[in-house]
């Protein structure tokens, strides 16, 4: 005889379930705080002209962004329907750039702040005038890296 004799007909033990709700929620959570949203709303109409040799921003975090377009129509009550900018957030004037662009650099780490672009979206119909007056100011500001934003174009 044997000392010890295997139990049969015994089921494993079910798995406990309790825990579950709170993990989906800490990973609901989780994702809530990571997840990066759209930090500005599109107050303008901006048509970007066509391209065929473009090339992707690498990191999206060094990017500023100033948009020139008409206003929305619910807008154009307000702003008029000449073309506007806008910065961030907000429709602005082009003495607000050096400002908008040093609130950014103070978010960004010392070390990447040589890599900040600035991201120009101008829609197709806007004069050279509000152009160079931006380009202008960005240079006195000593912001010398542009991109100017276009959408590709249909083959």
């Amino acid at each position: 005889m044997s000392k010890f004799q295997q139990k049969k007909g015994k089921e494993s033990p079910k798995v406990n379930t309790a825990s579950l709700p709170d993990i989906i929620f800490m990973l609901l959570f989780f994702f809530m705080v990571t997840t990066v949203l759209r930090d500005s709303e599109l107050k303008l109409d901006v048509n970007t002209p066509e391209a065929t040799e473009l090339t992707k921003l690498e990191k999206k975090s060094l990017v500023n962004y100033i948009y020139v377009g008409k206003p929305l129509p619910k807008y154009q009550s307000t702003y008029g329907s000449s073309p506007k900018m806008q910065l961030g957030d907000k429709f602005a004037s082009v003495a607000d750039i050096p400002l908008f662009l040093e609130k950014h650099k103070i978010k960004v780490p010392e070390g990447q702040r040589p890599g900040i672009t600035t991201s120009l979206r101008i829609d197709g119909d806007v004069t050279m005038g509000i152009i160079q007056d931006i380009k202008t100011e960005l240079r006195k500001s000593g912001q010398l890296k542009l991109n100017y934003s276009a959408s590709p174009r249909a083959e």
